[in-house]
C-alpha cells in the first residue's frame, strides 16, 4: 500500500501556540526560498482564543496575490485567519502528477500558523477556485481528521484515495463555464458526495469560470454558521 503522504494525508495536528503572534494585516510566512504562503490576520483577534482558519488555494497559473481578494474582506469583517499557500509549479502537484512538495509545504505552513495562533478545531476550512477548488476537495476529504469544511468553486476534479472524517462540503459552479463544463464537474461531484453520505450544499449560478461575490458570501455563511 502506498504511503499515506503519497495519497495526500497531512501530518497536521492542533496544538497550543508557543511563538509570538503575527500582527494584523498581510504577513509573508518566510518558510521557503520562493513562492511563500501568506497569512492574513484580521484586526482585533485574540491569538490565545480559538479562531477559525481558512486555507485558500489559487487556480492554475495563479498566486496568493490573485486569489486573496476572494476572501480577504470577509476575513477582515468576520474575524477569521486566512492562509494562502502557493504551489511550487504553475499549479498544484496533484494536478501535475501526485502529492509531493505542495503537500509538504502545506503541512509546514499549517504548523507555523498553529504555533502563533490558537486555531478553532470546529472551523478549519479548505477552500479554492478552479485547480484550487480541486485541491481543496481532494485534500479536504482526505484530511477530514482536522478539516471541518470544504469550499470548492468551479472545481474540475477530486482525487481521494483515503477518506477521513466527514467535512461539510460547499460546491459552486457557473452554468456558462466553458473551461470546466458543469455537467462533469459541479453537478457530478455534488451528486457523488451526497450519495456517499456527505453533507453537501450545491449552488449553481449564471456565469462563466469565475467565482461570484454573492456566492462567496454564501460560502462564508456556510462555514461560519
Amino acid at each position: 500500500m502506498s504511503h499515506p503522504h503519497l495519497m495526500g494525508r497531512l501530518d497536521f495536528v492542533h496544538r497550543l501556540p508557543d511563538k509570538v503572534p503575527l500582527p494584523a494585516g498581510l504577513n509573508a510566512l518566510r518558510l521557503f526560498e520562493s513562492r511563500n504562503p501568506a497569512l492574513y490576520v484580521p484586526p482585533g483577534i485574540d491569538p490565545r482564543s480559538p479562531t477559525a482558519l481558512v486555507v485558500l488555494f489559487h487556480g492554475g497559473g495563479g498566486s496568493a496575490a490573485k486569489i486573496l481578494p476572494m476572501l480577504q474582506q470577509h476575513a477582515q469583517a468576520r474575524g477569521f485567519l486566512l492562509l494562502v499557500p502557493q504551489s511550487v509549479f504553475p499549479t498544484w502537484d496533484i494536478v501535475i502528477g501526485g502529492n509531493g512538495p505542495d503537500r509538504e509545504r502545506l503541512d509546514a505552513a499549517l504548523a507555523e500558523v498553529a504555533s502563533r495562533f490558537r486555531l478553532d478545531p470546529a472551523r478549519l476550512v479548505f477552500a479554492g477556485h478552479s485547480d484550487g477548488g480541486s485541491y481543496a476537495l481532494s485534500l479536504g476529504l482526505t484530511n477530514g481528521q482536522f478539516v471541518t469544511h470544504v469550499v470548492a468553486s468551479s472545481a474540475g476534479f477530486m482525487s481521494v484515495h483515503l477518506q477521513s472524517g466527514a467535512p461539510r462540503v460547499f460546491i459552486s459552479h457557473g452554468t456558462e463555464d466553458e473551461q470546466i463544463p458543469i455537467d462533469r464537474s459541479g453537478r457530478f461531484h455534488s451528486a457523488k458526495l451526497k450519495a456517499a453520505g456527505y453533507d453537501v450544499t450545491y449552488v449553481e449560478y449564471d456565469g462563466p469560470h469565475a467565482h461570484q461575490p454573492a456566492v462567496v458570501a454564501q460560502a462564508v455563511d456556510f462555514f461560519l454558521a
